[in-house]
């Protein structure tokens, strides 16, 4: 899993983080869809997923609260974007010569807490890959160290 890098833009903070995967975009794609995945990487229980344009997804932070997301954009196999609150989480896939690059990114309003989304994030985004594999899903217990890296990465600069 690559290093998310962290950009500002009129006044807004994005995330970006980008993976290759020796797969086809369609595989990529409709595992990134597909409710029953979406709900082993996605860091909020996802209680409902309608999945075409308008559709809505709910999220349950498990602290009791509960968000609504709607999705934008749908184009198959290589745009998925939906808006959570005020976030939007943009999702492309690029057909590659051996595979695909997926480009995941997160944009949001609040940059004293990017080390925290980007630490989630990169955690989430293995899982993912583990799925994408046909991999048992193990969470690393790196949530500490990679706030660490992303804190010191986003005060050098060095995003």
């Amino acid at each position: 899993m690559n290093y998310g890098t962290l950009s500002q833009h009129n006044g807004r903070y994005s995330l970006t983080f980008e993976c290759e995967f020796p797969l086809s975009p369609e595989k990529l794609f409709d595992t990134l869809i597909d409710p029953a995945f979406f709900t082993q990487w996605y860091p909020f229980a996802t209680a409902e997923m309608d999945v075409e344009v308008g559709g809505k997804l709910k999220f349950d932070d498990g602290e009791g609260s509960v968000y609504e997301g709607e999705i934008i954009e749908l184009e198959a196999p290589n745009t998925f974007v939906f808006k959570e609150i005020d976030d939007l989480l943009d999702m492309r896939i690029t057909e590659k010569e051996n595979g695909c690059l997926f480009t995941f990114k997160h944009s949001f309003d609040d940059a004293s807490m990017a080390m925290y989304m980007a630490a989630g994030w990169h955690r989430c985004l293995e899982v993912l890959q583990q799925l994408v594999y046909g991999e048992p899903v193990e969470w690393k217990d790196n949530a500490e160290e990679l706030r660490v890296y992303y804190k010191e990465a986003f005060e050098k600069g060095e995003q």
